[in-house]
């Protein structure tokens, strides 16, 4: 009768102990069922499930491993099981899984013991924790660090919507940003990601900036103020608010263009992704004299935004051709990913306002970037912790596999 045995072997990490210890096994024509290995800090924890074959008794085997775990200076232990516990466990890899991304500058001992509880509440289980960040000095201050864990988490869930709130609670009351998403083939293969601009990729309004150099920033705000209490549509509110800005000369709008700040981490992620082939947008409810001048700038592949009309060097007031407002950024997402044969669930949608929220919606990863409440809370996930080099994290990506 053959025997199923789980392995521990902690202690010092070295190079070679896998195969030392596994050597052991080698010469007894011992079938490995399961291998998993985790390293913290210099201590190793490595873990086989083995199956021993009748015509061999455990104890030659387990009594060689011994000896050469003593060797080594690691601890070993022995945990027999049963073949119909180890079935059961066969049975369980069709569970659902999940992944829960933690990620902040810092993260603390009771924010990663608040996720946990919530996990454990919600009756699934952790299969593996994973670091996607660098290592991070405590010593270098000057830097922006990154801290992120992943967790996968498996078992049935009841109750999908209870759980996210209960984690976006934590996420607000501890400060660190907490994705929630299923695991599945398109979380690694996304292949499009759409930007909305301001207070997106750069980190200005840029009708304010224009209507504080014109002089009518108080009027542009108080109409901004009723957009957002609902009395006046998105689409109203933008034209009179670029008929506040007649007469802006043509070189005004250069200079702000020039000196528009990008948001901590755009340039990096932006470059990272072409790197892995990542096709990118802008879709913005702004303007294009700018998206534009993004364009050129980072390369990005697309740009859609409103048009500002200009007639001999000066600003009308007008908008020539279709307003971007929020079903048209949702539209133009589509159709550019129809355009480059990518599905939805291989879009990525990065926003702040209300007007993101239909593009967010349609996404197969849409992310609340530093936004307001009321986004946070209907976005498919959030990033306001960090800069929008965050997102790398969101789709799996560790820091290490970037600087290779």
């Amino acid at each position: 009768m053959q025997e199923i045995i789980l392995i521990n072997i902690t202690g010092p990490d070295q190079k070679g102990l896998v195969a030392r210890m596994v050597s052991a096994l080698a010469e007894h024509d011992v079938k490995v069922l399961d291998i998993g290995q985790a390293v913290i800090h210099d201590t190793i924890s490595l873990g086989i499930l083995v199956e021993i074959p009748p015509e061999h008794q455990s104890s030659s085997v387990l009594k060689e491993l011994l000896f050469s775990a003593h060797q080594q200076g690691v601890d070993v232990k022995f945990r027999p099981t049963t073949l119909e516990k180890y079935e059961r466990w066969v049975a369980d890899q069709g569970q659902e899984r999940r992944v829960i991304t933690l990620l902040g500058r810092r993260l603390t001992a009771d924010q990663i013991a608040r996720v946990a509880s919530v996990i454990a509440d919600n009756r699934l289980n952790i299969d593996v924790i994973t670091r996607l960040s660098g290592r991070v000095s405590l010593l270098d201050t000057g830097s922006h660090p990154h801290a992120c864990v992943q967790f996968t988490v498996t078992g049935k869930l009841a109750d999908d919507y209870s759980m996210r709130s209960q984690l976006l609670r934590i996420s607000e009351r501890a400060g660190i940003d907490i994705s929630f998403h299923v695991d599945d083939i398109y979380r690694r293969n996304r292949r499009l990601v759409c930007f909305d601009m301001d207070s997106t990729l750069i980190q200005a309004e840029v009708i304010d900036e224009l209507a504080r150099i014109k002089g009518v920033g108080e009027q542009v705000a108080a109409i901004t103020e009723s957009a957002m209490h609902g009395e006046i549509d998105f689409r109203q509110s933008l034209i009179q608010r670029v008929k506040l800005l007649e007469g802006l000369s043509e070189s005004t709008l250069r200079q702000v263009a020039d000196s528009l700040p990008l948001t901590e981490g755009a340039e990096y992620l932006i470059e990272t992704l072409k790197r892995l082939g990542y096709k990118m947008a802008i879709l913005s409810g702004g303007f294009d004299y700018f998206g534009k001048n993004l364009q050129q700038r980072l390369g990005i592949d697309y740009v859609y935004a409103n048009r500002l009309e200009i007639e001999r060097g000066k600003l009308s007031g007008r908008l020539q051709g279709e307003i971007v407002d929020g079903q048209r950024k949702a539209a133009l997402l589509r159709q550019i990913a129809e355009a480059e044969g990518i599905s939805l669930a291989q879009t990525i949608a990065v926003g702040d306002g209300a007007n993101d929220l239909p593009m967010l919606s349609i996404a197969g990863l849409g992310i609340a970037f530093h936004a307001k409440p009321i986004v946070r809370q209907q976005a498919g996930q959030t990033l306001s912790s960090v800069g929008l080099d965050g997102l790398l994290y969101l789709i799996g990506i560790r820091d290490r596999e970037v600087s290779e």
